[in-house]
């Protein structure tokens, strides 16, 4: 996770905010591996003290956006997890709507061991999994693999092999494809924004957003589709979304 890649996802990411047409973002490693963490190879060198401080600050707090950015995306964004998932790859794994792992795949925050600390990815580990079980992870730095993520709900879904892997993404992906596009990016919004105001201002707003919904052009072809047990628009066309009214 170096520069170029953090600015390639922001950048990718601002592009298709605003795009409805764009229900998924898959993110995906290469070569079986979904990332190692970040690029810190170069860091702490050249330069005086000052320098070397500011830019480990901007580089660090550039994920931190990043993640921000991802976890807030009004797409429904999915990661397939196989190999390492380690660091900055941990914490991506912990903004994604959807997470399928490979059973052989191995997660663990190994920043404390380096003698530095998971700054960015810290908070979005706690909301991921609570507090106990990350101070575990970070302050051990303890590896699981894909069946121990399952059972600790850091992922959804746990696949062995490519083709099992993509088996399962065929299928998140009809799912995803049976939902409306806005309603999805609403429904995100408003779950992203639970404790971070009043729960009766958060009520109201939701009660807002429902309304708006319902007699939206998207709102009415959903109940019409369902009257007539017809898929909508947005999911017709599409075998894989499977039966209207089951």
């Amino acid at each position: 996770m170096n520069d170029a890649v953090v600015r390639g996802l922001m950048e990718t990411f601002t592009a298709i905010e605003n795009n409805r047409d764009i229900r998924a973002v898959v993110l995906r490693g290469a070569d079986g591996h979904f990332c190692s963490g970040g690029d810190i190879s170069g860091m702490g060198q050249g330069g005086s003290k000052a320098e070397a401080d500011q830019a480990a600050w901007e580089f660090n707090r550039a994920f931190g956006r990043l993640a921000t950015q991802v976890n807030r995306a009004p797409q429904v964004v999915i990661a397939l997890l196989e190999g390492a998932v380690l660091g900055g790859g941990f914490g991506l794994a912990c903004i994604s709507d959807v997470a399928i792992a490979d059973l052989n795949a191995k997660f663990g925050m190994p920043e404390t061991g380096l003698g530095i600390i998971p700054a960015q990815i810290a908070p979005f580990v706690v909301m991921r999994i609570g507090l106990t079980q990350a101070r575990r992870f970070a302050l051990l730095g303890e590896r699981i693999n894909g069946a121990a993520a399952l059972e600790l709900g850091l992922v959804h879904y746990q696949t062995e092999g490519e083709e099992a892997m993509q088996a399962q993404l065929d299928e998140v992906l009809a799912k995803v494809r049976r939902c409306a596009p806005n309603a999805n990016a609403v429904t995100k919004q408003l779950m992203l924004d639970v404790g971070s105001t009043d729960l009766e201002s958060l009520l109201d707003r939701a009660a807002d957003d429902f309304s708006q919904a319902i007699n939206s052009a998207e709102g009415k072809e959903g109940t019409t589709a369902f009257l007539e047990k017809r898929l909508p628009d947005w999911a017709a066309g599409d075998p894989a979304a499977g039966d209207p009214v089951s």
